[in-house]
């Protein structure tokens, strides 16, 4: 079987830059006079509630060049941000990361990479997977949730790697989908991280900040996915699926973003959505950003943060 371990650049944790914003200050107006009188012109159209000159222009939309010159900014300020980026589950080779990325469904990281090293020693080949007795399987990857269904799907595609593929999972996207419970997300992962074939990852960190970047108005992740190819060339796209995923996890969170100190604040539209005091924005910093463990047990020897506690160590 032939494994390609993913592709990581030696690097320590930079600190992320902060953003701070202060409020521009106003002298104040100082009060007309009472003897004098407001002259008024025939060609200034003025607000009889606020006095105020209504000769500002909305800003101008951004075009779609300038957006793509954005975007790729954005993706070389994250490279420096995260030059460790990598895959965030623990594989050995390709099908493992195909059973890991299966189980990540509807649960974290963390805690399939803290159930895959009982089911892998139970099941160390599609072969023997296939032929797993299913409560099983079922209550060794009970934490991961939804077990019976993804018990189902890794007695299948297990299955389908024996019988159609001779054992081997396939490094074509074509293949890869037509094994049960793998769509297009999964086959891009297996692809970008085990065969080295460029795939972009639309996952729902992913989906969530490239909308933010104003990078696409989709909302399915198949358009998703078009709309940023067409914007980074092809060798980019499994690396900058990482980069922004790791971003998504650590500092731009889906409820509250932490703006005040995300690297990239100049270049997003959506500054302000999060919070902006940076004290407080640091605060909201997740995994190695936070000082914390990140989600794999075995991480790549480039990550500056901690290794994750296996399954009831927490």
């Amino acid at each position: 079987m032939k494994t390609t371990a993913p592709n990581a650049t030696t690097a320590k944790a930079t600190t992320p830059k902060v953003r701070t914003t202060t409020p521009n200050a106003t002298a104040p107006k100082s009060a007309p006079s009472k003897s004098a009188k407001p002259k008024t012109s025939k060609t200034s159209k003025t607000s009889k509630s606020s006095g105020t000159s209504r000769t500002s222009k909305p800003p101008k939309p951004e075009s779609h060049l300038a957006m793509v010159r954005r975007a790729r900014r954005i993706n070389r300020e994250l490279a420096e941000v995260y030059p460790y980026a990598h895959p965030e589950l623990d594989f050995r080779n390709p099908f493992e990361l195909l059973v890991a990325t299966v189980l990540s469904a509807q649960t974290t990281d963390l805690r399939v990479n803290q159930t895959t090293p009982a089911l892998f020693a139970a099941y160390p080949t599609p072969e023997d997977m296939a032929a797993a007795v299913p409560e099983e399987m079922e209550e060794i990857i009970r934490p991961t949730g939804f077990f019976r269904a993804k018990t189902k799907s890794l007695l299948g595609l297990s299955a389908a790697l024996r019988d159609n593929f001779g054992g081997e999972v396939p490094g074509r996207l074509e293949d890869l989908v037509t094994l049960p419970g793998v769509g297009r997300k999964t086959a891009n992962v297996v692809l970008g991280n085990a065969f080295g074939v460029p795939g972009i990852t639309v996952d729902t960190h992913f989906g969530r900040l490239v909308r933010r970047w104003k990078w696409t108005e989709e909302e399915d992740p198949v358009k998703v996915e078009a709309d940023v190819a067409a914007i980074f060339p092809k060798s980019e796209w499994t690396m900058l699926s990482h980069r922004v995923v790791f971003h998504g996890r650590r500092i731009c969170h889906s409820r509250k973003p932490a703006c005040g100190a995300c690297p990239i604040a100049p270049l997003c539209p959506s500054y302000g959505e999060g919070e902006t005091d940076p004290e407080k924005a640091r605060k909201l910093l997740k995994y190695e950003m936070g000082g914390y463990p990140g989600q794999r047990l075995s991480p790549p020897a480039d990550y500056p943060g901690k290794p994750a506690p296996p399954l009831g160590a927490e």
